[in-house]
């Protein structure tokens, strides 16, 4: 099968995404597939006549490989290399990803996320990985699935939210209280996320947050143990218990190797894991997630499991939770793979 493992893109998820791209295609390559890993942003310089060569001339290649760096990538730098102008599609990427048999989504944050890639593909008839564009959409805004889960009886933490109209310290304090989480509305691995626990931190926390997105989304600090329940074809994966080594689950700890300590399948009592499967399989019912996805959670004081956010595209990494969870349940990396691409050619 000709594979199009598409990556990459103006994300500050960016290098996440091209890890995990690579894991991707060399394991599918692994599996026999002919595959492409392809920068969605960047340019192709071949022509439709080489499509066909470009996928023939990739059977043996190298392996993929990229490693997600400590720091979030400098995007204006990538801009100025690429000269695409306001496109975010780089040309001659749509043509071969039409040509290809399907496309495997491995894109993290913004297009990858929010619909427009799964829009756009199902415009042109292209066949691709993963939750279609309305599930991305309703998981993607932080504001819209907390809603959702709000109108199904989901537990989910206080919160609220703002864009061209600030609203006061004051009142968030009154409104949400301290400790509180600050993050964009939209964006993922933890990119812009601050902890907060007086007033100049949470002026901080905003002005961080605003960098990434103008829309931002501030919720109470819920206190307790964090899990994620990974989905895959409708079936809960073994719970997998997340413990950073130091300080809470952001962008290095999520990356770098040997930060953080995962446990799968986690320590939970039968009746537990039953509850937060279920919980999970609700909230992909919910908001139409497809194949696969992941949902995060803590466990809090009063033993009820809080839903912290859907993933629609999970990371693929060497250090990402959904792998470690499918293992558990005797389904290896390649495996994995080939079970999310078979789902979408049947």
């Amino acid at each position: 099968m000709r594979i199009v493992v598409l990556a990459g893109g103006l994300s500050p998820e960016r290098d996440v995404s091209l890890s995990s791209g690579s894991q991707i295609a060399n394991a599918l390559r692994e599996a026999g597939h002919h595959v492409l890993l392809l920068d969605v942003y960047e340019r192709l310089k071949a022509n439709e006549s080489e499509f066909e060569n470009l996928f023939e001339d990739n059977i043996t290649g190298k392996p993929y490989y990229y490693n997600v760096k400590d720091t979030e990538p400098d995007l204006n730098e990538i801009k100025r290399k690429c000269n695409n102008g306001d496109s975010l599609i780089g040309k001659n990427v749509l043509p071969l990803c039409l040509f290809a048999d399907i496309v495997f989504i491995a894109l993290h944050g913004s297009m990858g996320e929010n619909g427009q890639i799964q829009a756009t593909f199902d415009s042109l008839g292209i066949k691709y990985t993963g939750t279609g564009y309305i599930g991305s959409l309703l998981a993607m805004d932080k504001d819209l699935t907390k809603k959702l889960l709000q109108q199904v009886g989901i537990p989910t933490a206080k919160w609220l939210t703002f864009s061209k109209n600030p609203l006061s310290t004051e009142y968030i304090v009154k409104t949400i209280g301290l400790p509180c989480v600050v993050k964009p509305c939209s964006a993922g691995s933890s990119i812009g996320v601050s902890i907060v626990y007086n007033i100049e931190e949470l002026e901080a926390a905003i002005a961080t947050a605003s960098k990434i997105e103008s829309s931002l989304l501030i919720e109470k600090m819920i206190v307790g143990r964090e899990f994620s329940v990974g989905l895959l074809n409708g079936k809960a994966l073994p719970v997998i218990e997340i413990i950073p080594k130091e300080g809470f689950y952001d962008y290095k700890n999520k990356y770098q190797a040997g930060l953080t300590q995962d446990i799968c399948p986690a320590n939970l009592s039968e009746y537990d894991t039953k509850r937060i499967k279920s919980l999970a399989l609700k909230i992909c019912e919910t908001l139409r997630l497809g194949t696969y996805s992941r949902i995060d959670f803590i466990l809090d004081e009063r033993d009820e499991f809080i839903c912290l956010e859907a993933n629609t595209l999970p990371g693929m990494t060497p250090t990402s939770l959904i792998p470690q969870e499918a293992l558990a349940d005797g389904i290896s990396y390649i495996e994995l793979c080939n079970i999310i691409v078979n789902a979408r050619t049947k």
